[in-house]
C-alpha cells in the first residue's frame, strides 16, 4: 500500500476574509467576507481566480460569513438565500473556466460562532444551514464543514447534505491553547472520536482547520490510526487566542514566522504524518498555496 506522504496533494485554497481587504474589497465588521458578496462580487471571483493560479484543485464558497452572525437576522432572512447562491455561482464560474479540473467546495461555517462550542444550538443551526445547503446545491461538487468544534455540529451537517447525495467533508478546530496535549476539540472531544463519527457519517474526508499549525501533526496522526478517510489539514496563521474568543470577532496579527517558507515545512510534516489534503485558513493566502503546489513535484 502506498504510504499517504508519497501520494498526490489535493490542493485547498487559501483564506478568503484577508485576501479580499488584501486586494481592496469592501471589507468591514460585522459582515466580514460577506460584504464583498453584497457590494463587490467581482473581488470575490478574483479571489477564487488567484487561488487557481496558484495551483488550488478546490475552492471554497464565500459563505462562511453568510449567517446572522455576520450580516444579522434581518438581511439572512431577506437575502441569505440569493447571497449563498450568488457565493456558490461565482466559484463554479471561476472553476468552469480553469484550464484544468477545479472543483467546487460548498462552505458551511459554524452558525454560533467559531471557537465556541457552548454557544451550540443545532435548533436553532438547522433552518439556517438548511438556507444555504438549499442555495449552494446546485453548485458545488462536494460539501466542506468548516470549523467544527463539536461532534453535534458533525452530525447535524450531515442530516441536511444527505439529501443532495454529494460528498460531504467535515473539518473540525482543534483546541491549540495548549501545544503537546492529546488532540482534542475545542469542546474537547477526542480526535478519534471525531475521526470516527465522520467514517459513520459516510464523510470522504475528514480535515482539521482554523488551529495552529503546531497541533495539526498530532491529530493528522489520531485521525489515521482511528479511520481509512483522507486526512486534510489547513491551518491558520495568527497566535493562539485565549480560550473565550470567537474567530473573526477581530482582525488579529499575523504570525512573522508563517511565510510560504515556513507554512510549507509545516504543511511537509501533515504530509509526512499521513494528510493527503493540504490548504491554509485565515492568514494564508496564495502565495503559500503555490508554495504547497511545489510538494506534488
Amino acid at each position: 500500500m502506498t504510504h499517504p506522504a508519497a501520494a498526490r496533494i489535493t490542493l485547498l485554497d487559501g483564506g478568503t476574509g484577508r485576501e479580499l481587504k488584501r486586494i481592496g474589497a469592501p471589507f468591514k465588521q460585522p459582515e466580514w467576507s460577506a460584504l464583498a458578496l453584497i457590494e463587490g462580487p467581482e473581488f470575490v471571483a478574483r479571489v477564487h481566480q488567484s487561488y487557481v493560479d496558484a495551483g488550488a484543485d478546490v475552492i471554497t464558497t464565500n459563505t462562511y460569513a453568510v449567517v446572522p452572525f455576520h450580516i444579522g437576522e434581518e438581511r439572512f432572512a431577506a437575502q441569505g438565500h440569493d447571497l449563498a447562491a450568488l457565493a456558490g455561482s461565482l466559484a463554479r464560474g471561476v472553476a468552469d473556466s480553469a484550464p484544468r479540473q477545479v472543483a467546487v467546495a460548498g462552505s458551511l461555517p459554524p452558525v454560533c460562532g467559531s471557537y465556541r462550542p457552548d454557544l451550540v444550538d443545532i435548533d436553532r443551526a438547522r433552518p439556517i444551514l438548511a438556507v444555504l445547503v438549499a442555495a449552494l446545491a446546485p453548485h458545488v461538487d462536494h460539501w466542506l464543514a468548516e470549523t467544527l468544534s463539536s461532534l453535534s455540529e458533525a452530525e447535524l451537517v450531515a442530516e441536511l447534505t444527505a439529501p443532495s447525495g454529494k460528498p460531504l467533508w467535515l473539518s473540525f478546530t482543534l483546541d491549540d491553547t495548549h501545544p503537546g496535549a492529546i488532540a482534542r476539540l475545542r469542546s474537547g472531544e477526542s480526535v478519534t472520536d471525531a475521526a470516527l463519527l465522520a467514517q459513520k457519517l459516510g464523510a470522504q474526508a475528514v480535515l482539521f482547520n482554523c488551529s495552529q499549525p503546531e497541533v495539526m501533526a498530532d491529530a493528522v496522526h489520531a485521525a489515521r490510526a482511528a479511520t481509512g478517510l483522507r486526512i486534510g489539514v489547513y491551518a491558520n496563521a495568527f497566535p493562539p487566542q485565549p480560550e473565550e474568543a470567537t474567530a473573526n470577532a477581530v482582525l488579529l496579527d499575523i504570525r512573522a514566522d508563517l511565510d510560504p517558507a515556513g507554512y510549507g515545512a509545516f504543511a511537509q510534516s501533515w504530509r509526512d504524518a499521513g494528510a493527503t489534503i493540504l490548504g491554509g485558513c485565515c492568514g494564508i493566502g496564495p502565495e503559500h498555496i503555490a508554495a504547497l503546489h511545489t510538494l506534488n513535484g
